[in-house]
């Protein structure tokens, strides 16, 4: 699934043959609305078996919640009926309004609906999603949010790259996107977020973006696990109890914190993501050493989830995630 996008989609369309993509889609729609730790475990669970499956699918989950809070009541009866099962299938591209200094994505009104302008640096999905949920900023800094295509053909006013060559998840198919005065109309609009929205939403889910860590991590101890059983070494036994133990204290961590999401708890989410982040790498490395040279295969196992591990490192990292994590590595 990591290097292959075909077999990825075979695992892929399973998930939306059994109805998992649109897990907190409000029962309104057609639910299930799972709690959040149920959520939270699932995203593990897929992160454990494949980071590449994880990374897809959950650009549609996300854009499923959002969609279940629209402005844009059309879009709500059209889309989230049919999200679970991937009849309607959405990505999503706004991490761009992360970024400090000039928007790359720019939005003006106009008649009937909004012109965008400039670059999403990244979507993942081409190739299994038709559409994507968009961010755009406003001259006021507010930022539309609507539904475009997501064309394997050209379409007049978008420019869609190659699907980027990466070291990891390459099979997720991740582009970037340039436009010039494409139009998208009001009924395409799922709503419009205030100046600052993204970075509120980003303190939010400081620690809930963890999960995947959480799962890279129990996919590295599990081939630690298989390693010490084949080899039968006492000090591979050991380490990865060590390691285990850690990781649940680290998910217990997680649990308490999650319902507390205040302003109050963000110096404990972050050391709590920073956490995550290191126990992962660690995870994985001991998968890397304990498996010996066969790792360096491109096909082992422990290569995959270390390239993985990378990945989770740095996906929705904010400059507050990037300080507890540096801090937390130069430590004694």
């Amino acid at each position: 699934m990591d290097k292959d996008p075909e077999v990825l989609r075979i695992a892929f369309q399973g998930l939306c043959k059994h109805n998992l993509m649109a897990l907190r889609r409000p029962e309104k729609w057609g639910g299930p609305a799972v709690s959040e730790l149920v959520f939270r475990r699932y995203q593990e669970q897929i992160a454990r078996v494949s980071g590449a499956l994880a990374f897809l699918q959950t650009q549609h989950q996300s854009a499923g919640s959002m969609l279940a809070n629209s402005e844009n009541e059309a879009i709500m009866e059209e889309y989230l009926p049919k999200m679970g099962n991937g009849e309607k299938l959405v990505g999503i591209g706004f991490s761009q309004l992360r970024r400090p200094g000039p928007p790359l994505m720019r939005a003006e009104e106009t008649d009937g609906g909004y012109l965008l302008n400039g670059k999403v640096p990244w979507v993942t999905g081409y190739s299994f999603y038709p559409e994507y949920l968009i961010g755009a900023q406003l001259p006021d800094g507010r930022a539309v949010f609507a539904i475009v295509p997501l064309p394997t053909t050209e379409l007049a006013g978008m420019k869609v790259s190659e699907p980027m060559g990466l070291a990891a998840m390459e099979s997720a198919q991740t582009v970037s996107i340039d436009y010039e005065n494409f139009f998208v109309p009001h009924e395409k609009v799922a709503f419009v977020k205030p100046a600052g929205w993204i970075q509120n939403n980003d303190m939010i889910n400081i620690a809930l973006q963890g999960s995947f860590a959480m799962g890279c991590a129990m996919a590295g101890l599990d081939i630690v696990n298989t390693n010490a059983q084949k080899k039968n070494v006492d000090f591979l036994i050991k380490a990865h109890a060590a390691l285990q133990e850690e990781l649940n204290r680290c998910r217990a961590w997680a649990e308490e914190l999650r319902p507390q999401v205040n302003e109050e708890t963000t110096n404990e989410r972050l050391a709590l993501r920073a956490w995550q982040i290191e126990l992962m790498a660690r995870c994985a490395q001991a998968a890397v050493v304990s498996s010996s040279g066969a790792a360096n295969s491109s096909n082992h196992p422990a290569q995959r989830v270390f390239r993985e591990s990378m990945v989770f490192t740095v996906s929705a990292q904010t400059s507050a995630i990037m300080e507890a994590s540096i801090k937390r590595l130069i430590s004694e």
